[in-house]
């Protein structure tokens, strides 16, 4: 086997590795900014309400369908009367909290995480179908036939994912839905 083939695959399997991390990491950090906002809050899926720490319920009352979120609120009477109002909200018109409509890969940062991961896949299949096609050594083309397995299979259940989710960008997503 020669040096740049096992560079190749080398390369291909690392740019696997880091499409998949960005993925997760996106997928992480929006799942950890929707925790920070609703610290010490529940949620309850059941009633559709969310309950703070003192026990008030902040029930919808209204959804925001370009920006594809649901707003839920706590009465203002009980809100501006509670102990806890200084570190919970400075609004008078009673804590609220908003809640994404749509999963994860909707959204904008869900989009943008997933399109740069199957672009880098794009990249490492491209990178291992050059070393196929440069290398006449039959070893070579196995190790690098199992690596463009490997990084076609991951691309096309992240690309049917990322096709699959319409973008929750304030029009696109209105626009894919009147296409239904």
């Amino acid at each position: 086997m020669t040096v740049e083939t096992i560079a190749a695959a080398g390369y291909a399997a690392f740019l696997v590795v880091v499409a998949l991390g960005l993925d997760n990491l996106g997928r992480h950090t929006h799942d950890r900014s929707g925790r920070f906002r609703t610290q010490g809050f529940s949620y309850d899926p059941g009633l559709d309400l969310w309950e703070c720490p003192e026990g008030e319920q902040l029930r919808p009352f209204g959804i925001d369908h370009q920006r594809r979120v649901a707003r839920y609120r706590a009465k203002p009477i009980i809100c501006n009367h509670c102990p806890a109002k200084d570190g919970c909200t400075d609004s008078n018109e009673g804590r609220e909290i908003v809640r994404p409509l749509d999963p994860w890969p909707h959204s904008e940062a869900g989009r943008f995480h997933r399109g740069i991961s199957v672009a880098l896949l794009g990249i490492a299949s491209v990178i291992v179908l050059a070393g196929i096609l440069l290398t006449p050594a039959l070893p070579d083309i196995g190790l690098l036939g199992v690596t463009l397995a490997m990084t076609v299979g991951v691309g096309l259940r992240m690309s049917r994912a990322f096709a699959a989710t319409p973008s929750g960008f304030p029009g696109d997503a209105l626009e894919s839905r009147q296409a239904r």
